[in-house]
């Protein structure tokens, strides 16, 4: 009986499918274990090898658990919605739904036949109404909140409501308008739309105005990383700046929070440090600068002739540099910036702000070689000595960071330096050696001590006093602020999720709760609506419910649905609710969740707001979602490349390339053994290499290898359907373990898997002969075989629990390889050598141990417990030597007595062989270490 691993994993498969071998019930009489990874997005292209390395491991983990005794919770799903879908449909004709459907058909059997221990009954869709019914119900949950900073925590608008009717909104602070203040008797005499306006400047889900990227070929908004040098990353299609009316989440409230969480969270330093720069908390202050009226003042900074009519608002990090700002930079689309520019620079201003419309913000906030800017003619008063300070704008200021304006400092700061030197503006040298009048020194304490107030302070003395003074003055205050922005929740798109949203008369009321799910209409033309809106607005009958009400015509984006997916599951079929607060009090938090670090400050982020929210609310009974993250690292393939002579259809060999002139081509890797290229395959795979010639070295044509990304335009994707095919599930598996830790990157080399499948033929061959059949005894296990167990299960415990999954592959060989030394047939040994593998290689461990007897499944067998006393030593191997050289190697039990140890070296042959007959002078023995015989 031979290993037929594709007849056993297909046996497998469709026994675990039949008995429902992975179904997970909520059993609060059990432990639980909840296992979870980052669901994928089903594009057509299906998974290549790179893709499961995360599912594999969490698999081991899930598996190894259950052995364990836990119940676990390992479900997967589908993040559904999103652009691609929708651009694929305009190029194919093919609706979303019907693409994506086609989609997850094929990655669940891709998965299905890895053997993943998925409970398929939780399976969730994004893009089901069943399921976003209860994103656009968590929606208007935000919608109905704001966060009150006193009590630090999300509470329900008409708790602010009834604050606002006591005593106004003194003491809570407008996060939208930070200017605004009003009394109790003006809130009660405002109308609602006045009083709907100020509720959206607090709530945690708004609507505002806000200049976004706008693409008219994609008809929608893109994320700054979506645009590259002015046009879509996705076509290349051109992109403007637009003001739009946007949904956003105000992530902002929870900054702190979302800091502090970062304490409680096993998390690799790395992530964590992402976050906590992306969040980026600093500690400063904030100070007005008035800027008089830019129609008198004149180029002569010493011409003062109008009053302060405009103020402009800085947050400085360092407020005791304030003597130093020699000049001050606006971001272009800052409010203040066509009310201060002087009629002489206007027309200069305005070619400027139309060449930072052609710049996304990634470009503008990365090190530019070229420094631009342009001055608006306008001065501000520096409010510590009057001094006048000349306004410029530049690109590298973002209005939405921060408030939009920089205090200059160009002897404390480079990058102030460098713009100050370009545009020959005057730099004041009240530093000494800090300015050399070649580059700033940042690394200098700016601590402007020509002021008397500051003068011989040290700077952290300096900046609290200067924080004070402004203060007092009333010119600003201290302020904690975070370099994190609220996040746009609008997409100008069709397939994404409706917002529960209508408007009357154009104010945003929520949709009635009973008419959730807010489904997605069908529509066949994707094209844009009016004026910038999404194709929603063209289904004329969806979007007006009747004079003068419509709905929202946008839909959410793709995070969306991931925010809080891993919630859904363990409540998947619930109607009543997003999930049952006892499922959700039961299951918890996600105990080990697997992803890739694209989704660091992402998904992660708003997932973990989004989960904030809904403990404040009291929804669940936790805030944050995750206890452990790790981040698996990219399986890279390795391209391999074919060498055309130039102008010709003739290929050279890689080792002789260099005498001729060629052009360098991936080739698909799955026509080359190795570096060896199938000729006859490589003239099949493309029409215009059908006649292709080939100057070869050695009789073979060897081809270039290069480690690159997988990816299907290089050729070098491996897809593990073929591999599944030609070594099994089981191979595939291990094999993946054992390239490397699980958080490393590296090469796939499909040659490598040679030695994971003779490693499962040879286990194979411990139990079964292959005319003989099962050959495993119930006869007693040597004190040998059980070391070798008991080493095994101590190594792959510790190894299993803690992800090292390529040592734990390496551990199974080594064991494997002394078992079959020992010739070692027995039950007690082999059946939880079994257990021990089963959640690397699960097929081929189930076939086994039915083969020997058992009726239940491995799946529920119990977790080998290692025993100490079967892997102490009581022998100790010496080597001998004559005269210090070593000859042979003794072994005794640790207890034996010099005197006994002495006679039996002496009466060894090979001993005796070399004392060469001479005279015996002394036996020296270090016990535990070395015995030498001196003759």
């Amino acid at each position: 009986m031979e290993y037929n691993y594709r007849d056993i994993e297909k046996k497998w498969q469709e026994h675990w499918k039949q008995t429902n071998a992975y179904r997970v019930s909520n059993n609060p009489s059990r432990p639980k274990c909840y296992v979870l990874d980052m669901f994928p997005y089903p594009s057509g292209a299906g998974l290549h090898v790179g893709h499961p390395l995360g599912y594999i491991a969490s698999d081991i983990y899930a598996r190894y658990k259950r052995l364990k005794g836990f119940n676990v919770l390992h479900p997967m799903g589908y993040d559904a919605f999103g652009l691609p879908a929708e651009e694929y449909a305009r190029e194919t004709g093919q609706h979303p739904a019907v693409t994506t459907a086609q989609n997850i058909d094929a990655f669940r059997r891709q998965l299905e036949h890895i053997g993943f221990c998925f409970d398929w009954e939780r399976e969730i869709r994004t893009s089901d109404p069943a399921y976003y019914k209860w994103t656009q119900w968590i929606f208007l949950q935000l919608f109905d909140s704001w966060y009150n900073r006193k009590t630090q925590r999300a509470e329900r608008i008409a708790a602010l409501t009834a604050l606002f009717e006591q005593q106004g909104n003194a003491g809570h602070e407008c996060p939208g308008d930070r200017t605004l203040q009003f009394t109790a008797a003006e809130w009660k005499s405002y109308d609602e739309t006045r009083q709907r306006e100020i509720l959206m400047h607090y709530r945690l889900a708004y609507l505002a105005h806000a200049e976004v990227n706008w693409c008219p070929a994609l008809g929608t908004v893109l994320a700054n990383d979506e645009v590259v040098n002015g046009v879509s990353e996705r076509g290349g299609h051109p992109v403007i700046k637009k003001k739009m009316r946007q949904w956003f989440l105000r992530i902002t409230e929870y900054a702190n929070r979302l800091l502090e969480g970062l304490e409680r969270v096993d998390y690799s330093e790395a992530l964590k440090e992402m976050q906590r720069n992306w969040i980026g908390k600093s500690q400063g202050a904030e100070i007005k600068f008035q800027i008089p009226n830019p129609k008198s003042q004149s180029p002569d900074p010493k011409v003062q002739n109008g009053g302060a009519e405009f103020a402009v608002t800085v947050y400085t990090t360092r407020p005791d540099t304030i003597f130093g700002v020699d000049f001050m930079v606006l971001a272009p689309e800052h409010e203040l910036v066509s009310r201060i520019t002087t009629a002489e620079l206007r027309a200069d201003v305005e070619k400027y702000l139309d060449y930072v419309q052609s710049r996304s913000e990634r470009e503008r906030l990365a090190e530019v070689k070229q420094i631009t800017g342009c001055f608006t003619g306008a001065y501000a008063l520096n409010p510590f000595n009057g001094r006048p300070i000349p306004v410029w704008i530049s690109e590298y200021v973002l209005a939405g960071y921060g408030t939009g304006a920089i205090m200059a400092v160009p002897c404390g700061d480079q990058r102030d330096f460098l713009f100050a030197k370009h545009f020959n503006i005057p730099i004041t040298n009240i530093i000494g050696d800090a300015f050399n009048g070649e580059e700033a020194n940042p690394t200098k304490d700016a601590v402007l001590q020509h002021s008397d107030f500051l003068d011989g302070m040290d700077m952290k003395t300096a900046m609290g006093l200067v924080a004070d003074k402004v203060e007092e003055l009333g010119i600003g205050k201290r302020q904690i602020n975070y370099k994190m922005r609220d996040a746009g929740f609008s997409r100008q798109r069709y397939w994404g999720e409706p917002f529960p949203i209508i408007y009357k008369d154009g104010i945003a009321y929520p949709a009635d709760e009973k008419e959730l799910p807010v489904e997605l209409p069908f529509i066949e033309d994707y094209k844009p609506g009016e004026d910038g809106e999404g194709p929603l607005a063209n289904v004329t009958d969806w979007v007006n419910l009747a004079p003068g009400i419509r709905r929202e015509t946008n839909t959410m984006p793709g995070y969306a649905g991931s925010s809080w997916y891993f919630l859904r599951y363990m409540d998947p079929h619930n109607d009543n609710a997003f999930a049952d607060r006892a499922a959700t009090d039961y299951w918890n938090q996600v105990d080990v969740y697997i992803g890739g670090t694209e989704h660091a400050v992402g998904h992660l982020l708003y997932s973990r707001m989004w989960t904030k929210a809904l403990h404040d609310l009291g929804y669940i009974g936790f805030d944050e979602p995750y206890k452990k993250i790790i981040n698996q690292g990219m399986i890279g393939g390795s391209s391999r490349l074919v060498y055309r002579i130039r102008g010709t259809n003739t290929f050279v060999s890689q080792g002789i390339k260099d005498q001729y002139e060629t052009d360098e081509l991936h080739v698909d890797v799955n026509i080359v053994d190795g570096t060896e290229l199938d000729i006859a395959a490589f003239r099949k795979w493309r029409t215009d290499y059908q006649d292709a010639e080939f100057i070869l070295e050695d009789g073979k044509y060897i081809c270039g290898t290069l480690l690159e990304k997988m990816s299907k335009r290089l050729f070098n994707t491996v897809n593990p359907d073929d591999i599944v095919e030609k070594y099994g599930a089981d191979t595939f598996r291990m094999y993946e373990m054992f390239l490397g830790p699980v958080e490393q990157s590296k090469p796939w080399e499909t040659k490598g898997i040679e030695g994971v499948h003779r490693f499962l033929k040879k286990l194979w061959r411990l139990y079964v002969d292959e005319q003989k059949g099962l050959i495993v005894k119930d006869t007693p296990a040597t004190p040998e075989e059980l070391k070798v167990l008991h080493k095994t299960i101590q190594k792959i415990d510790g190894d299993t629990s803690s992800f090292s999954y390529n040592t734990a592959v390496s551990q199974f060989m080594i064991c494997l390889n002394e078992l079959t030394s020992l010739k070692c047939s027995k039950r007690s040994i082999l059946e939880p050598l079994l257990v021990l593998l089963a959640p690397f290689a699960p097929h081929v461990c189930e076939e086994l141990w039915h083969l020997l007897g058992n009726t239940t499944s491995i799946l529920d067998a119990a977790y080998p417990v290692f025993d100490e006393q079967y892997v102490k030593e009581s022998t100790f191997t010496y080597p001998v030597a004559i005269n210090g050289k070593t000859r042979t190697e003794m072994g005794f039990a640790l207890d034996a007595d010099n005197a006994s140890i002495e006679q039996e070296v002496l009466a060894n042959e090979v001993v005796q062989k070399w004392m060469e007959g001479k005279q015996l002078k002394k036996v020296v023995i270090v016990k535990g270490r070395m015995i030498n015989v001196v003759v």
